[in-house]
């Protein structure tokens, strides 16, 4: 992230959002809204004291609950830039109109509560559209019990948990403070569901696994049970890792947990949490006491994918993710020319597959700005202006948006970059001013009478 903010020939803007999209492959034209930080970018050295005076609190996004920054805040460690923002509906300055702390001990004099959104426009030829992944909410799971038990955490909470820059200082702990003695890990949360998603977030096994090899490091002598489906362990020496675990004492049992409760039936389940779930290996129903519950919850697309599909003027698949052209042959472009995608906005990946699939991206884009010239599809519609009425039927049924109207000689007007020769407008024409290239009535029937004869 530090190469890509040094480098000469790459603009960051951060804390943005695009709002508007129109033009095609190689005269994009991009609204970009940039909202206020409330920080002088060019000001900033930081250098955190705004932060450590900031007096008010709240929960930490980044942490996802489990600890608290302040209202001025850098969105992660390492971010880039080391810029903090503040939180204008948290901020007191702006609830109640006084505080400025921030303002009074910045020596930079960075700290600007006038700012405003700035509205930037830009001039691109091609788009990559890497917009990444929601954590699934197991709220609605309820036999679960998170957000009932305490110790109940998602598997990006424990992953918070354990990391040395955390709110725990990387330590495993209890709701209370305490070291878990014993920890369930439950696989395919969300995934492989027909309630909730079908398909398998692909992830999951391998942080599971990871997991519990770091309990296991800094907790040697606690009790790991990890109840799997099936484990999906399909990448380079993630079975020896798998084997490893085994080595290391972690107890693999093959099962979908059926309930986590906190009803004790014997002394040794008192104030703890209890797993319910069939061995399938054993053929047996167990009931596992345990301290903590981690749940590897299933990887879906971002809440607001549908207006980026719009927004992109790119499609979806049934679950939500964006559709590329194809998914073997082509598996970074997409239907509009000049817009592709890349990491798990596509579907859910590992870090090295998301790597590989967003070098191909930059490569296509690289090969395109070289070439200097696009070639369009040569099967695409052509309207005879003779024959046109000014119905506009087919501006409004388009899925690609590549139909305008000309008012001057009040007639519409195919943009042929734009046109995929889907035959959408042609069928539909009701003047039949349309027809395809390469598709014609003509050539149909001589194809039907080739089969035929």
């Amino acid at each position: 992230m530090a190469s890509v903010r040094s480098h000469e020939s790459i603009e960051l803007i951060t804390y943005s959002e695009v709002i508007e999209v129109s033009g095609y492959v190689g005269n994009f034209k991009v609204k970009i809204r940039k909202k206020p930080r409330y920080v002088d970018e060019s000001k900033c050295t930081g250098c955190g004291t705004c932060q450590d005076k900031c007096p008010m609190k709240a929960d930490s996004e980044f942490d996802l609950g489990i600890g608290k920054r302040k209202v001025i805040y850098t969105p992660f460690p390492q971010a880039v830039p080391n810029v903090p923002v503040i939180d204008r509906e948290r901020c007191t300055y702006f609830i109640k109109g006084k505080c400025r702390a921030c303002e009074k001990f910045c020596e930079a004099k960075a700290i600007d509560f006038e700012q405003t959104e700035k509205i930037i426009d830009l001039d691109v030829g091609c788009i990559i559209i890497a917009t990444g992944f929601d954590s699934f909410d197991p709220s609605p799971m309820s036999h679960f019990g998170y957000g009932r038990y305490d110790n109940v955490i998602t598997g990006f909470q424990f992953e918070r948990m354990s990391s040395a820059s955390g709110p725990t200082g990387g330590k495993i702990v209890l709701k209370d403070g305490s070291a878990p003695r014993s920890l369930a890990i439950l696989h395919c949360i969300g995934s492989r569901d027909l309630n909730y998603h079908e398909y398998c977030s692909r992830v999951c096994c391998m942080y599971s696994l990871k997991f519990a090899h770091l309990i296991r490091e800094k907790i040697p002598d606690a009790e790991i049970y990890d109840l799997y489906i099936d484990l999906r362990c399909f990448g380079k020496g993630y079975e020896e890792f798998y084997n490893r675990l085994q080595e290391e004492g972690v107890n693999f049992i093959r099962g979908r947990a059926g309930e986590v409760t906190d009803v004790a039936e014997n002394p040794e389940e008192d104030g703890r949490l209890v797993v319910l779930c069939e061995d399938t290996l054993i053929s047996r129903q167990r009931r596992l006491p345990v301290d903590m519950v981690i749940l590897s919850n299933a990887l879906e697309p971002r809440a607001d994918a549908g207006e980026v599909a719009k927004l992109f003027s790119i499609s979806r698949s049934k679950d939500g993710f964006f559709m590329e052209k194809h998914p073997k042959l082509d598996p970074v472009a997409t239907t509009t020319d000049g817009v592709f995608v890349t990491g798990c906005c596509q579907g859910p990946k590992d870090i090295p597959d998301t790597v590989a699939q967003a070098s191909a991206a930059a490569a296509r884009v690289m090969a395109m700005i070289s070439k200097g010239s696009v070639e369009i599809e040569a099967a695409t519609a052509v309207i005879e202006e003779e024959f046109c009425s000014g119905c506009k039927t087919c501006i409004s049924l388009c899925p690609y948006n590549a139909i305008s109207f000309n008012d001057d000689k009040k007639v519409s007007v195919i943009n042929e970059v734009l046109c995929k020769g889907c035959g959408t407008c042609a069928a539909a024409c009701p003047s039949g001013a349309i027809t395809s290239r390469h598709f014609t009535t003509e050539q149909i029937m001589a194809q039907l009478e080739g089969v035929l004869v």
